[in-house]
């Protein structure tokens, strides 16, 4: 292989459209923009959502609902996945190394979903009444 044998791919490359270049190319006179309106104008089209005048879907929609821009900061861990993490005291930083919770993540609250085996001492870290009672159980603590 030589450098100046070097060629694209077949059908990679096609030539740009030349458009109002008269009748033969297929594209003269109106240049593929069909016969008046809106769309065949330079300049001419409409914003993303437009209907002619008509009242748009999204204004026709009423609002509804709020969601927090705070939650993105809130986590939650189930008792199964500080089972599977085999520390006997966790904080949210331990959590956070661990992957099991974001790195955003500043509040985080224990979930009772699974089983919890091995005793856990959480620091820094709410829990749920059944998860605390679970927690408790197993010979941990929550402070």
């Amino acid at each position: 292989m030589e450098l100046n044998s070097i060629k694209p791919a077949a059908g990679a490359k096609h030539a740009k459209r030349r458009v109002g270049r008269g009748i033969g190319s297929g594209l003269g006179k109106t240049a593929g923009r069909g016969h008046k309106g809106q769309k065949s104008r330079t300049g001419g089209y409409h914003k993303v959502g437009f209907e002619g005048g008509q009242m748009p879907l999204q204004r026709r929609l009423p609002k509804r609902g709020f969601k927090s821009a705070l939650l993105k900061y809130n986590a939650q861990v189930t008792l199964s996945a500080l089972d599977r993490l085999g520390l006997a005291e966790v904080d949210v930083l331990a959590l956070k190394q661990a992957g099991v919770v974001g790195e955003l993540a500043r509040v985080v609250k224990v979930i009772k979903s699974g089983t919890l085996t091995k005793a856990v001492k959480l620091s820094g870290i709410g829990a749920t009444a059944g998860a605390k009672a679970v927690i408790e159980a197993a010979g941990g603590s929550v402070a």
